[in-house]
C-alpha cells in the first residue's frame, strides 16, 4: 500500500480498505488469545490531542504498547503549537524524530497542512470534517456480526457533521446506500454529498430515513467547541431521537451504533443504546484493532 496519511477514508481503495477490516478482525482474535505481535518495536507514535477525548488516546496509546512500540500524549498547553508556531515547522521537526503522528484538532485544513510537511505517516484521530478511525471501527463491527456491508441500507440520524461526512465516505468506499435525516440548517457538506451520488438520500424526515434500514447510527447534537449552541440545537434537533418508535421502521433485525460518548434522553433513549440491537461496546472496541491494523499498515507495509 502506497498511501503515506490517513486523512479520509478516500485515501484508500475500497480492497485496502475491506483489507484493514479483515486484518482488525484477525488481530483482535490474536490479543483475545493472548499472542504476542510486536511488529512496531521502538516506533514511536505522537499523540497531538487539541480536542478531549477519552476513546481515541486509549485506543492509539493501548495500541501501540500491544504492537510493542510507545505513544507520546502532546496538548498545546505543553507544546510550541499551543504557542504559535507554524504548523509548517512543527511538522518538519516533530516527523524527524517520530514515526506516526496522530492528530485531533478542529479545522480539517489544519491537518492537510500538518500532513503536507510531515515526513511521518499522518493520521486522523477527528477534525471537524472528518472522523475516519471512527468509520474503520464501525465497519469492523458489521463485518463481525453481519457480513459485508456491501448493498445494505444504513440510516444517519441528526447532524450533518464529521460522523456524517465520514459515513457518506463509506457508502462510497464500502458500496451501501445511506439515508441521512437532518434538519434545515444542520445538513452535511454539498460537495461531499455531491460525490456520493445516488448512494446517499437526503430528508428531513428521521421516520423515513430509518425505513428498512440495516443499520441506524446517531451522533450527539452538539459536539465538541458548539456547546454553547446547546439549547439552540436542542430545538433544531427535535423529532430526530432514536427512540423505539424510530428503531420500529428499521428492519427488525437493525443493528444500533453510537460514536460515544451518548447522551441518554436527547439524541438516544436509554432503551435503545443498552438494548439488543445496540453494538455500540463493541464498537468502541474495535477503535483499538481498527486503529492498530492502520498503525501496522502505514508502519510496516
Amino acid at each position: 500500500m502506497s498511501n503515506k496519511h490517513f486523512l479520509t477514508l478516500l485515501d484508500f481503495s475500497p480492497e485496502a480498505l475491506r483489507g484493514l477490516i479483515a486484518r482488525a478482525i484477525e488481530l483482535k482474535q490474536w490479543q483475545k488469545e493472548g499472542r504476542i505481535f510486536e511488529p512496531l518495536k521502538n516506533r514511536v507514535l505522537a499523540m497531538v490531542f487539541e480536542k478531549s477525548s477519552t476513546r481515541t488516546r486509549v485506543s492509539f496509546e493501548t495500541g501501540m504498547a500491544q504492537l510493542g512500540g510507545h505513544a507520546m500524549f502532546l496538548s498545546p498547553r505543553d507544546t510550541q503549537i499551543g504557542r504559535g508556531e507554524p504548523i509548517e515547522d512543527s511538522a518538519r521537526v516533530m516527523s524527524r524524530m517520530v514515526d506516526a503522528i496522530m492528530i485531533r484538532t478542529f479545522e480539517h485544513e489544519k491537518i492537510k497542512r500538518f500532513a503536507e510537511f510531515s515526513r511521518a505517516p499522518v493520521i486522523n484521530a477527528l477534525t471537524d470534517e472528518y472522523h475516519p478511525c471512527q468509520l474503520l471501527a464501525d465497519m469492523q463491527t458489521w463485518f463481525e456480526h453481519r457480513g459485508d456491508i456491501r448493498g445494505a441500507t444504513v440510516a444517519f440520524i441528526g447532524d450533518g457533521n464529521n460522523m456524517c461526512h465520514s459515513y457518506i465516505n463509506a457508502a462510497r468506499q464500502f458500496d451501501f446506500h445511506l439515508q441521512i435525516a437532518a434538519p434545515e440548517g444542520y445538513l452535511p457538506d454539498a460537495d461531499i454529498l455531491a460525490a456520493a451520488g445516488d448512494r446517499i438520500t437526503l430528508t428531513h424526515d428521521p421516520m423515513e430515513a430509518a425505513r428498512k434500514a440495516d443499520l441506524v447510527v446517531t451522533d450527539v447534537w452538539a459536539s465538541m467547541g458548539q456547546e454553547e449552541e446547546q439549547r439552540e440545537r436542542e430545538k433544531a434537533f427535535n423529532g430526530y431521537q432514536v427512540n423505539a418508535e424510530l428503531m420500529a421502521q428499521a428492519d427488525k433485525d437493525a443493528l444500533f451504533m453510537h460514536c460515544l460518548p451518548a447522551h441518554r434522553g436527547e439524541e438516544v433513549t436509554a432503551d435503545v443504546i443498552d438494548g439488543p440491537q445496540s453494538v455500540v461496546w463493541d464498537e468502541a472496541e474495535n477503535r483499538l484493532h481498527a486503529q492498530k491494523v492502520l498503525l501496522e499498515t502505514l508502519l510496516t507495509v
